[in-house]
C-alpha cells in the first residue's frame, strides 16, 4: 500500500490531523497479518475503478462486499475443506441466509434434517411463513425416505454433520446418493475440517458458525460459507445485498483461531471420549448422546466418517430433569459455566431446552428427544482429570 502523505505547501493543523494516521512505504513483511481496519480503499483514478470492478488488478473497493481480512480467513477455511472459494459472514446465521436468499424462491422446496440448530429451524419456518418457501423436515437417520421427499421444486438440502444437540452422524454419501443433482448444505460446525470434510463425501457447500471451533476462543461472531467459485460468488453477493458481511477485525481474530485448530480438536476428541464414558457409569446420567460411544446408533457411522475423532461436544440427561439440570449448573458454575454458546478454550454447559432449541415447542421437543433434563456439555482445553473431578463435585449435589 503506497503511504499517504502531506503535501509540501505547510499544510493548517486541521489538515495535518485529517490527513494522518500513516507512515512511509516499507518492503519488509510483517511476521503476522495485519489488520486492514477501514471502511473503503482509495482509487487512484475512473480506469482502476473499472480494472479492480472487472477483476483485471487486483483490489478492493468497499469492506462490505470484500476486505483483505475476509478473504484470507475465507480462502484458508476453503483450502482446509477441498473448496474452491469461500465467503465470511457477520455470523453463522447471516452464511444461511445468504445462502438462501442465493439459492431459493418464494414457491420452491427446501429439505432439512428434523433435528437442526434451533435457529435453523426458526429461520426456515420463517421463510416458509414469510416467503412461501415450502420445506419438508426428514430423520436423517432414515436416508430412504428423502427420495419420497423431494419434488421438481427442491432446491436444497441441510443438514448437519454432527447434529445439534442429539450428537447424530449424517450419512452423508448416502443422503447425496438420494438427493441425485440436489445440492447439499452441510453445516459442519460441530465436525470442522479437522474431522470431516463433506465435500469430499458430495456436498455442494459446506457452512460453519465461525464462532465455534474454527475461532475456539469465545471471541467472535462469524459464519463461513465455502463451495464452487461460481455458487460462492452469488452468496456473496447477498451476504453484501442483506448486509451480513463481517467485520475486518473478526475475521483476523478468527483467522488467529484457525491457525491452532488441528491442535485443539484432536484434544477436545480425547477428553470427550474420556468423559462420554465416565457419565455413561454416572447414577445420576440415564442417557450419554456421544458417537464415539459403541452403543451409540451412529458409532459405526461414526467409524467410518469421522475416523480422527467425534469431536469435543457430548449431551446427556439427567433423571430429575429441569430442578436435576438446574442444581448442576449451580454447582459447576465457578468451574464450568453455563454459556449460551459452544468450542471455547474452556468447558461450558448449555441447556438446549432453553437456549438453541427454545423456539420449539414442548412437544417437537420431546418428539426430537431434547427433554427438560438435556445438558449439553462443550469440551475445552483443561485437564481431562480435572474436568472429571469437576462434573463428580457437581453431579453429588443434585441430591445436596
Amino acid at each position: 500500500m503506497t503511504a499517504s502523505h502531506p503535501s509540501d505547501s505547510n499544510p493548517t493543523e486541521s489538515t495535518l490531523a485529517a490527513r494522518g494516521g500513516w507512515t512511509a512505504a516499507f518492503t519488509t513483511q510483517t511476521s503476522s497479518p495485519p489488520v486492514y481496519m477501514t471502511t473503503a480503499f482509495d482509487i487512484e483514478s475512473l480506469e482502476q475503478l473499472d480494472s479492480v470492478t472487472s477483476g483485471r488488478e487486483k483490489g478492493y473497493i468497499y469492506t462490505r462486499d470484500g476486505n483483505p481480512n475476509h478473504e484470507a480467513f475465507a480462502s484458508d477455511v476453503a483450502r482446509l475443506e477441498g473448496a474452491e472459494a469461500g465467503v465470511v459472514t457477520a455470523s453463522g446465521m447471516g452464511a444461511l441466509t445468504a445462502v438462501l436468499m442465493a439459492m431459493v424462491q418464494s414457491g420452491d422446496h427446501v429439505l432439512a434434517a428434523r433435528v437442526l440448530y434451533g435457529r435453523t429451524g426458526q429461520l426456515l419456518n420463517h421463510m416458509v411463513a414469510s416467503f412461501g418457501l415450502k420445506v419438508s423436515y426428514f430423520d436423517v437417520a432414515d436416508v430412504a425416505s428423502i427420495g419420497a421427499l423431494v419434488t421438481p421444486q427442491t432446491k436444497l438440502c441441510i443438514v448437519e454433520s454432527i447434529s445439534n444437540p442429539l450428537l447424530e452422524v449424517a450419512d452423508l454419501p448416502g443422503i447425496v446418493a438420494a438427493l441425485g443433482d440436489i445440492p447439499l448444505l452441510v453445516d459442519s460446525t460441530f465436525g470442522t475440517p479437522c474431522l470431516i470434510r463433506p465435500i469430499e463425501h458430495g456436498a455442494k457447500l459446506v457452512w460453519h458458525s465461525v464462532s465455534k471451533y474454527l475461532n475456539g476462543h469465545g471471541d467472535v461472531m462469524a459464519g463461513v460459507i465455502v463451495g464452487p467459485s461460481s455458487l460462492v460468488r452469488k452468496i456473496r453477493a447477498m451476504s453484501s445485498l442483506y448486509g451480513v458481511n463481517a467485520n475486518p477485525f473478526e475475521s483476523w481474530l478468527a483467522s488467529r483461531g484457525l491457525r491452532t485448530l488441528p491442535l485443539r480438536m484432536e484434544r477436545v476428541c480425547a477428553t470427550a471420549l474420556k468423559i462420554a464414558r465416565f457419565l455413561k457409569s454416572h447414577p445420576q446420567v440415564t442417557n450419554v448422546f456421544y458417537p464415539g460411544l459403541e452403543d451409540h446408533p451412529d458409532h459405526n457411522l461414526a467409524k467410518r466418517l469421522l475416523p480422527r475423532g467425534c469431536g469435543g461436544m457430548l449431551s446427556f440427561d439427567l433423571a430429575g430433569g429441569r430442578s436435576a439440570v438446574d442444581s448442576l449448573f449451580r454447582a459447576l458454575a465457578h468451574v464450568i459455566p453455563f454459556s449460551p454458546t459452544l468450542a471455547d478454550a474452556r468447558t461450558t454447559v448449555s441447556y438446549p431446552a432453553g437456549t438453541s432449541h427454545k423456539f420449539m415447542t414442548a412437544a417437537e421437543r420431546a418428539e426430537y428427544g431434547i427433554g427438560d433434563g438435556l445438558v449439553r456439555l462443550s469440551i475445552g482445553l483443561e485437564d481431562p482429570g480435572d474436568l472429571q473431578r469437576d462434573l463428580e463435585t457437581g453431579l453429588a449435589a443434585i441430591h445436596g
